[in-house]
Order: structure tokens, then sequence, then C-alpha cells
């Protein structure tokens, strides 16, 4: 089987860091869980809340992603996230297109993903 070559001028491999986010605490991980979750067109998903960290990435469409007291930003296919644990996400709402993206749940020993959402 031959090996591909890369075109002239373009490295074989190009490693982008998307994001680097330090954790406000250690945490001693057991497990990743990680899901696709699609949202439908124009669903909001409401205040939440997770019981650990979670890191996503948008496959396809686009949300509206805002952290309690922060602005909002639109998310596209490509972006990445980071929903803090035991923080209050104020929006993740589907935009038009409705939203399809990766959840890396990161999990202590006996520990499921929860989602709360406060009153």
């Amino acid at each position: 089987m031959p090996v591909p070559t890369p075109e002239t001028g373009t490295a074989p491999v190009v490693r982008t860091t998307l994001l680097d986010q330090v954790l406000p605490s250690p945490q001693i991980l057991h497990r990743v869980e990680i899901r696709r979750i699609t949202l439908a067109p124009d669903f909001a998903g409401g205040l939440h809340v997770h019981n650990g960290p979670v890191f996503g990435s948008i496959e396809s469409g686009s949300a509206i992603y805002q952290i309690d007291g922060e602005e909002p930003t639109i998310l596209r296919p490509g972006d990445v996230f980071y929903e803090p644990a035991h923080v209050r996400i104020a929006r993740f709402d589907a935009r038009h297109d409705g939203v399809t993206f990766l959840g890396y749940f990161l999990l202590e020993a006996d520990q499921e993903a929860e989602l709360e959402f406060p009153g």
C-alpha cells in the first residue's frame, strides 16, 4: 500500500491546541464518559449545573453558550467549550440549525454524570 505524501510545503501532521483549561482543584479521575448530544433547532437547554467538569466540541450546527454572569458566545462546528463543575450554566441553547456536540464528562470512581436544573 503506498504511503501518502504531504503536499510540498505542507507538514504531514499539524497539532493545534484548542483549549488548555486548568481545573479549579486537583481531581482524581477514574473515567471519562463521552456522549454525542443533539439538540433540536431553537431548543433552550435552560439554566443547569453539572456535578463534574464537562468539556465539549461542536460537531454540527450552533449553540449559544453562557456561563452565568458572563457574556454569551456562539459555538460553531470545531469550537470547544468547558463547563466547570458546580457552576451555573445560564445557556446552552441550540440556534435555528440545531446543534450536535460531543460532551466529555470527567468522573471520579463511583460517580455518574448528573445534571441539575436549579430553580
